[in-house]
């Protein structure tokens, strides 16, 4: 028989998108289809969702359900890769514009700890032996971030499930705390709301109650795992880790290469490849044109696709801006976030016409064509539990600047001299986080780039040859699940 696993999570690409926890669901899932895994994904239902997935069957009414009563179990195909998603569908809690945690306007949804409360528990229902499902149990329930955090204590406390549980950590700075209230809200046993539980600073923390509660930890990263067991990184949660930390795995999370790869991408203008790369020149000319830059093969473009926060560390790249553009380079930013971010890179772009371009918001065709277009990526994060942007860089030859930590240290060899002869090198990394450290890395690859043309070529080809997918990660999940079923 194969493994039954239920994949909990609050978002999915293609079907719903904010950020890289939707591309991990969307494509960590599939692999492990591949595999052999018999694998459901189960989402909220948002417009959006409902509107996208295909041979969409009613499977269930649950009821008696804290703070709404009901909601209905929808089964559906995502068309994409085929996997099976399970949607809880209520109009209450998921039919509403905006996104899936905050309204038109960004301000947050005031009842997210409901919504994802019921996610998480509708999860914990499904492994428990009250499931209506009869026909389909999971042997593993693989919970992500805070929004279905509550599923482990949940199967632990309430459900009685006989299911193992996992969480992976994809960004510990989001816990989902909540007022005290909320635990009742909930049908949450007061009695854990302990220290040794669900309590975070007199709130319940989602969060907290996935990695206390959880059979198996993990994280994106290998270097995440160790960081988020230090008060740098473990955003008030470290001691609890580092009592689990001989449990936390670390995976470093892969791409998809139907999605991301430069020989077949249907939104550039000219594919290429490592043995081909001449395509990525006219990407580039292409790429000029689009965003009403200088036509200039010779001027270093600069990329970045982000969110504009403090966590991506784009403040630090304000200072040295206008210092590289006097320089001779160029700049094509995609992002949103953090207002005065956007304003100032917008007043970056209007007294640098030609040399830079900066579009706010989000745009899926150009951030493929800024990945592939630009010479040179930036991506200075103060914290990266793994990033996929520097992984996307290397797929398609643009190497990344990044600082060392995170998944961003476990995925780029630095160019060094050594690294360089022995032609591992993939990308420049910082030697501390401020403006003056990513000055120097960026300074450093763009003399390679303009005095070492096949030095910088190999640069390219080391990080385009290499297997970035996510076969070797899907295994070690795998391993994973199999191991937690043998410890039962």
């Amino acid at each position: 028989m194969s493994l039954k696993v239920l994949f909990a999570s609050s978002e999915v690409f293609p079907l719903i998108k904010t950020g890289g926890l939707a591309d991990v669901s969307g494509s960590l899932p599939s692999a492990l289809q591949n595999l052999g895994v018999d694998i459901r994904v189960i989402l909220p239902g948002y417009p959006s969702v409902l509107e996208q997935l295909t041979d969409i069957q009613h499977l269930a009414i649950l009821d008696n359900l804290p703070a709404v009563n009901e909601v209905e179990l929808l089964l559906g195909t995502i068309a994409e890769n085929q996997v099976k998603a399970i949607v809880v569908k209520s109009a209450l809690l998921y039919e509403r514009g905006g996104g899936p945690y905050a309204d038109a306007n960004g301000q947050e949804w005031q009842d997210n700890g409901v919504r994802f409360g019921i996610l998480s528990k509708v999860a914990a229902i499904l492994s428990s032996p009250n499931t209506p499902i009869k026909d389909w149990q999971p042997d593993i329930v693989h919970c992500n971030d805070w929004q279905t955090g509550l599923t482990p204590a949940y199967m632990k406390l309430v459900d009685h499930s006989s299911a193992k549980s996992i969480i992976s950590l994809h960004n510990m700075a989001f816990q989902g705390c909540y007022p005290y209230e909320m635990l009742a809200t909930l049908d949450l046993p007061a009695s854990a709301f302990l220290m040794e539980g669900l309590e975070y600073y007199g709130q319940l923390s989602f969060l907290k109650a996935g990695i206390y509660y959880a059979d198996a930890i993990t994280t994106v990263s290998p270097g995440y795992a160790q960081e988020i067991q230090t008060e740098a990184f473990g955003f008030g949660l470290q001691g609890l880790l580092a009592s689990r930390g001989h449990e936390i795995i670390g995976i470093l999370n892969g791409i998809e290469p139907e999605e991301w790869n430069p020989e077949t991408d249907s939104y550039l203008p000219k594919n290429y490849s490592h043995s081909k790369l001449a395509g990525k020149k006219q990407v580039k000319k292409a790429l000029q044109q689009k965003l009403r830059l200088n036509i200039d093969a010779n001027a270093p473009l600069l990329g970045i696709v982000s969110r504009l926060t403090d966590q991506k560390g784009l403040d630090l790249f304000l200072p040295i801006a206008q210092n590289l553009l006097d320089a001779g380079c160029q700049l094509a930013l995609l992002g949103s976030g953090d207002n005065e971010l956007e304003i100032a890179f917008r007043d970056l772009a209007t007294h640098n016409l030609g040399k830079a371009s900066v579009t706010i918001g989000y745009n899926e065709p150009l951030s493929h064509q800024i990945m592939a277009g630009s010479d040179l990526f930036i991506m200075p994060s103060r914290f990266e539990p793994c990033g996929l942007n520097q992984l996307y860089g290397l797929a398609y030859g643009t190497p990344p600047v990044v600082n060392r930590t995170g998944g961003l240290a476990d995925s780029i060899v630095d160019a060094t001299a050594e690294t360089i002869a022995n032609k591992t090198a993939t990308g420049f990394i910082m030697e501390e986080v401020s403006s003056t450290a990513l000055l120097n890395a960026t300074q450093r690859a763009l003399t390679l780039y303009r005095t070492e043309p096949k030095v910088w070529r190999q640069l390219q080809k080391n990080g385009m040859s290499q297997n970035l997918s996510w076969d070797k990660s899907a295994l070690e999940y795998l391993d994973l699940y199999q191991s937690l079923l043998e410890s039962k």
